[in-house]
């Protein structure tokens, strides 16, 4: 499933656009690489979102059959390994 479509479906980020402008900013690692929202993601792998001053780590669990997730399950698609506020925004 592409990076972005699985930000939305997991609800880390809350629109396919959003998720889009984050990596074409360069906000949004997968595996400590800079990412595209084409990028095809796999179980295991970690993604790192750059929000403002927030900085969230998490790890892929599992990736859903379909675009369209229930909010239920939406958190079991995911595991935040790190949450954290930095005093300064990161730049990429």
């Amino acid at each position: 499933m592409r990076l972005d479509l699985f930000l939305k479906a997991s609800r880390l980020v809350p629109r396919r656009t959003i998720a889009r402008q984050l990596c074409d900013a360069g906000r949004i690692k997968v595996n400590g690489i800079a990412a595209k929202a084409s990028k095809e993601l796999k179980q295991s792998d970690e993604i790192e979102i750059i929000r403002g001053e927030k900085r969230l780590v998490a790890r892929v669990l599992e990736i859903p059959a379909s675009k369209q997730v229930p909010k239920q399950s939406a958190g079991s698609l995911v595991e935040i390994v790190s949450s954290q506020t930095v005093e300064e925004p990161l730049l990429p």
